[in-house]
């Protein structure tokens, strides 16, 4: 069965004109590094890193990271090589999206928090993958992720909402592809 996540993103990236084959638009390679997956704007590809990714649910959060920005990349047309504030609301957008701040997740890396936990993590963990694909310095891309900090966690498409887990993953899939009939109906 595909991950909910993933089905979503891939109608989503179809209901775009930016239809995904998996031969065409996915690699497994090994990676240096403890790098996971990348986007590679220039071919439109998603890089998963075969040597890194330790079972199927991690596997499942990197796929979704990656067709978030995949999906940035077809909507909103991202300059990814030369403004980083692009590449900063991407991140944001990505963390914030595919689970990668998850309770559970943050349990596991041994990170506790209440008050705000989740826009923390998103914001270190957007810092994080830009420091990982930019030679800028930590400074620099935490003033491009406060710059769009707040415009890019609130925005949720294609999901409508923050999909905290499976089953609202699948209730935003769920309100996606019932979207068009709504509005039609107004």
């Amino acid at each position: 069965m595909i991950d909910p996540y993933v089905k979503l993103l891939l109608d989503a990236m179809k209901h775009s004109g930016c239809a995904v084959n998996k031969d065409r638009h996915f690699a497994c390679e090994d990676c240096n590094g403890n790098v996971s997956g990348g986007f590679d704007a220039a071919v439109s590809q998603i890089v998963l890193c075969q040597n890194n990714i330790r079972n199927q649910a991690h596997m499942n959060r990197v796929v979704t990271h990656e067709l978030i920005h995949a999906f940035d990349h077809c909507r909103a047309h991202v300059n990814w090589f030369t403004n980083v504030r692009h590449l900063a609301c991407s991140e944001v957008r990505a963390a914030n999206l595919s689970g990668d701040c998850s309770l559970l997740n943050e349990i596991f890396r041994l990170h506790f928090g209440l008050k705000q936990h989740h826009q923390t993590c998103v914001r270190d963990r957007a810092i994080r993958s830009i420091l990982a694909v930019r030679n800028i310095s930590k400074e620099a891309a935490q003033k491009a992720v406060d710059e769009v900090f707040e415009s890019c966690f609130n925005d949720h498409e294609p999901f409508g909402r923050i999909p905290h887990n499976k089953t609202y993953a699948r209730y935003a899939h769920r309100d996606f592809q019932n979207r068009d009939r709504y509005y039609s109906n107004i």
